[in-house]
């Protein structure tokens, strides 16, 4: 017979989470155990020193299919040839490494552009001036192209969504997490070249190098698909804020808002009061000065390319598959970055002296030393890689093993995708997964024909579209703290459910347009086909 005591128990006691919630338990609990991608990048360098050694020990060799140089031998670290390799490239392996300098020299110009007050000045004029019904289509667009401005575009859009949607009479709950979903799960797809493009096109060489295959990736070898991507899901996005996510905190009957800090947990770190959708005279004025900067720089650039026999043509007077336009991409985007950014603070006062432009690129910089450190270890990894021949033996291998299937077309790159939005759930920085993938399916795809700056754009969409859906992801923490000043009881898995609809048609969606640039033949980017 059940006591009282026992029934009071069973009474008060918690509901047993349910199968959703124990399957976002296991992702966290499954995720916490993967080390820092520091530390897996020195345990990953590891390994292929034993396996390289190993494998060298049995006499393995290997042959690329059609090239020239006939079989090669795999070499072991662990062996004098090895230990010279490192001791003597280890420098050149860090500052050779492609993404570096890339990636640092356009985050000077986002830094500048950024700090001046430039980036906000943009996001919040094209927020102010939107009407009531527009505000979703809005929201999501600017949440598409703010990844120009690296991560501060997932803290810095949704709680400004949220106060434009309250102002508007919308929903403010549908502005934050509307507004954190496209931010989030589209952040490799806006319509202007971000650092990210540098990033990963950087990586991709490193690891086609091994095969010598392809043609050369740059930052806007993907740049036709996130472009068309860019504009498709701005207005998915803002269709599912207006017509999926509000309707649903209608029916929850989710409050307007904002309750007390004391009771909201984090509730009191919510959206800054500068970020007025209404701009100052003074900062127009700098939008103004900055607009007809770029202006200028755009007939700049225009008349050096334009003419017959203009610089930035190549030998053929043509700019694919090279060219020093294609060459100055780099140059371009820091210059588009800088010197509105620059124009805009000189007439805002936010630069007052010269010193005040080095300080915002010092700050950039030092934000970036965690990438810079991660970016060393990454270096020594990939060129082992490499060095030992095991990235090339494993694409041979595993090129040979699906064409032995039959399973070499388009299902092939549709498994690639699913493979990266599951593994995106684990690994939460992007680069350090694409270093993983690169050096063993760009290498491998290759000698199946496909270009690397295509399977690139393949890992893109699997990569993106789950970054909302990681509970590791320490913007998931910080949009949960926006959150709960309308839900204090709000916890992850109510992030990740709010924003699973967008993260899971932005898959569908993103898939059937690289479906449709595949077939149809069409390059996802400058002199970027999909076949070598």
């Amino acid at each position: 017979m059940t006591t009282p005591s026992r029934k009071l128990k069973r009474a008060s006691a918690e509901p047993a989470p349910g199968r959703i919630a124990r399957v976002l338990d296991g992702i966290e609990r499954v995720g916490n155990r993967i080390p820092d991608p520091f530390v897996l990048f020195l345990i990953l360098f590891a390994l292929v020193a034993v396996v390289s050694a190993a494998m060298a020990a049995q006499g393995a060799q290997v042959e690329v299919p059609g090239g020239e140089d006939g079989p090669q031998p795999i070499r072991s670290f662990f062996t004098a040839e090895g230990l010279t390799w490192l001791t003597t490239s280890m420098v050149s392996n860090f500052i050779g490494f492609p993404p570096l300098g890339v990636v640092l020299t356009v985050l000077l110009g986002v830094g500048v552009a950024q700090r001046t007050g430039l980036l906000m000045a943009l996001v919040r004029r094209a927020f102010g001036g939107a009407p009531r019904w527009l505000l979703p289509y809005v929201v999501a667009l600017v949440a598409v192209s703010a990844s120009i401005m690296s991560d501060a575009s997932m803290v810095v859009v949704p709680p400004l969504a949220a106060m434009v949607f309250k102002a508007a009479g919308r929903h403010p709950v549908a502005g934050l997490m509307g507004g954190f979903a496209v931010a989030t799960a589209a952040f490799s797809c806006s319509p202007f070249i971000t650092s990210t493009d540098a990033l990963l096109s950087g990586i991709t060489n490193t690891a086609a190098a091994g095969v010598d295959l392809g043609t050369h990736v740059s930052p806007v070898s993907n740049h036709f698909l996130t472009f068309t991507i860019a504009i498709l899901l701005s207005l998915v996005g803002g269709l599912l804020i207006d017509r999926v996510l509000e309707p649903s905190l209608e029916r929850a009957k989710v409050t307007r808002e904002r309750v007390a800090a004391e009771d909201a947990g984090r509730a009191e770190e919510g959206p800054d009061t500068r970020m007025d959708p209404e701009l100052s005279r003074e900062e127009r004025r700098g939008l103004r000065w900055a607009g007809v900067t770029l202006l200028v720089l755009v007939a700049a650039v225009l008349a050096v390319c334009l003419p017959e026999g203009a610089p930035m043509r190549n030998e053929d007077g043509a700019f694919l598959p090279e060219s020093p336009l294609l060459s100055s991409v780099v140059f371009l985007v820091f210059l588009v970055l800088a010197l509105p950014g620059v124009v805009y603070g000189l007439v805002t006062r936010s630069i007052t002296e010269g010193a005040d432009i080095a300080r915002m690129m010092g700050h950039t910089i030092k934000e970036m030393s965690g990438f810079i450190v991660l970016a060393f270890v990454m270096a020594q990894f990939l060129e082992l890689f490499n060095w030992t021949n095991l990235s090339t033996w494993i694409a041979v291998q595993g090129a040979e093993g699906l064409e032995a299937t039959g399973f070499t077309g388009f299902p092939a790159i549709v498994c690639f995708i699913l493979l990266a939005f599951l593994i995106n759930l684990f690994i939460i920085s992007g680069s350090a997964q694409w270093a993983l993938f690169a050096a063993v399916f760009v290498p491998m795809f290759a000698l199946l024909g496909y270009e690397p700056g295509f399977i690139q754009a393949a890992f893109r969409v699997g990569d993106s579209t789950s970054n909302v859906l990681s509970p590791l992801s320490p913007y998931v923490v910080i949009i949960l703290g926006f959150l709960r000043a309308y839900e204090p009881k709000a916890g992850i898995g109510t992030v990740i459910a709010r924003a699973l609809p967008f993260s899971l048609v932005f898959l569908v969606l993103w898939t059937l347009v690289l479906a449709i640039f595949f077939f149809a033949g069409i390059p996802v980017g400058p002199g970027m086909e999909a076949r070598i």
